[in-house]
């Protein structure tokens, strides 16, 4: 079989051979899958990343997998999500994505307490946006993150799209040693200046990733989620044309990316629909070539010898309802600077500064923050704005605003298409971008680099939303 499709769809469809009942077996995958309680239990833990025939890794696992149990919640309705802390460390969760209350944020001393060992929290939260997100921890991010603790969180559309499949690829990337344990070593001072901790071997689904076996024919819905430390990637599926739904949970424009590329820096999550064109009996390659001269297969499309199960592609759309996301008021918005300096190469200076190594608009937030940590700017609940990110240094950074999600506008002042919205944007060096919302959430937001190094090495600053901003 291919890839450990955790939690994800296990229906077929009931396939004509003409095109004229080519609907018929269509799956609607819907919310009756959902559950609106859960409990995760954080704890050490065993996975079989490289295969059954090698030695385990030791872990940090939610429910004792890696990733942790793909939880999938209703839109709109309340949900309860208990997580207990068996670890010998602090921890919180981070519902990455979803507008929730402040308190329910997951950062320890800004927006609630650590959840010490053995202790639990009930996270409590109404998700108003259907999408892909995702959940990991917000304390000691860089090791309990690098040790395991991630997994995917599926808000289901009340109209989804008609395919035939979904399949879900959270990929992660280890810094594994040759006894196939995971190497010591986390923040080191050069990395965090630098790239981030870059592992040696990538997953999908906890486990080195075999062939994805498909059907000639098939349209396959796939969720993409980089849950890596540090690793940009660049997929082409080789023989295929994506289509883009959905970035970061958001719906967008159906369209092909640039070059058929699809990048994802780590928490980065998108949607696309895939027709199966393919040869049947063929493999073809799905390629990370983000670093060209690393250019590596993460997979193979693997089809099975049998004939097609429709002449031609479905005819279904594939445009997905839009979230009731508050529009910015492009005309009244207020504008806001937020300029990434410091790192290795990057002529800031940052590097004989204790812990940091980098900095927003001069100011560094290290760690995972604490409690009074005054704000870098303060917002005025309701109105617009736009925040102009610049990146000032010699690497890129996927910024990562908590509470919102953004318009992205614009690009060194070239207008993003597809009317993409976004929580997370990838910033290359030496690159301003445009986004744009309503701070329509009260509360202390994290607004931070996603390459968790970068992030605890001062790359990490908090936005004030309140009743009494200054506009």
């Amino acid at each position: 079989m291919g890839t450990d499709h955790i939690g994800l769809l296990k229906r077929r469809a009931l396939l004509s051979a003409s095109a004229g009942a080519a609907l018929l077996g269509v799956v609607r995958p819907g919310p009756a899958r959902a559950n609106q309680s859960h409990r995760i239990v954080a704890a050490p833990g065993q996975a079989s990343l490289t295969g059954p025939r090698r030695r385990a890794t030791d872990v940090w696992a939610y429910g004792g997998s890696v990733p942790g149990p793909t939880l999938h919640l209703r839109q709109g309705e309340p949900a309860s999500i208990v997580v207990e802390n068996r670890l010998d460390d602090d921890t919180t969760v981070h519902w990455h994505g979803i507008r929730l209350p402040i308190g329910m944020d997951g950062v320890p001393g800004i927006s609630q307490p650590p959840i010490r060992p053995g202790e639990s929290f009930v996270y409590e939260f109404t998700p108003p946006d259907a999408g892909t997100f995702w959940y990991h921890p917000h304390a000691n991010a860089l090791q309990q993150l690098g040790r395991g603790l991630a997994g995917a969180l599926i808000v289901e559309e009340r109209s989804p799209v008609a395919v035939d499949r979904e399949l879900l690829w959270t990929i992660m990337d280890w810094r594994l040693k040759s006894d196939g344990q995971i190497a010591a070593g986390f923040g080191n001072r050069m990395e965090a200046a630098m790239a981030g901790r870059i592992g040696n071997t990538v997953t999908i689904n906890g486990v080195v990733p075999p062939d994805e076996r498909v059907r000639a024919g098939e349209r396959v819905r796939l969720r993409l989620l980089n849950a890596a430390l540090a690793r940009i990637m660049a997929l082409r599926f080789e023989g295929h044309r994506p289509v883009v739904v959905a970035v970061d949970g958001q719906p967008c424009d159906p369209h092909e990316p640039k070059d058929g590329r699809l990048l994802l820096g780590p928490a980065m999550r998108i949607d696309i629909v895939l027709d199966m064109q393919g040869d049947p009996g063929r493999r073809y390659r799905v390629v990370d070539d983000y670093d060209e001269d690393l250019e590596y297969s993460l997979v193979h499309l693997a089809y099975d010898a049998a004939a097609p199960v429709r002449p031609h592609p479905l005819e279904a759309p594939i445009r997905l309802p839009r979230n009731p996301l508050p529009e910015p008021d492009l005309g009244a918005a207020e504008r806001r600077e937020l300029v990434l300096q410091g790192g290795m190469m990057g002529g800031g200076g940052m590097m004989g500064m204790g812990r940091a190594a980098w900095a927003i608009n001069g100011a560094s937030m290290t760690g995972d923050g604490h409690a009074g940590m005054p704000p870098l700017t303060t917002l005025m609940l309701g109105r617009s704005y736009v925040l102009g990110l610049r990146n000032d240094t010699a690497w890129p950074h996927p910024i990562h605003l908590h509470g919102h999600s953004f318009r992205v506008l614009s690009r060194n002042g070239v207008p993003v298409p597809f009317n993409q919205w976004a929580d997370t944007v990838f910033v290359e060096p030496r690159q301003t971008v445009d986004v744009a919302f309503v701070a329509d959430n009260p509360g202390d937001w994290m607004v931070h680099c996603h390459v968790t190094d970068h992030q605890t090495a001062g790359l990490m600053a908090v936005l004030r939303v309140g009743k009494g901003g200054k506009g």
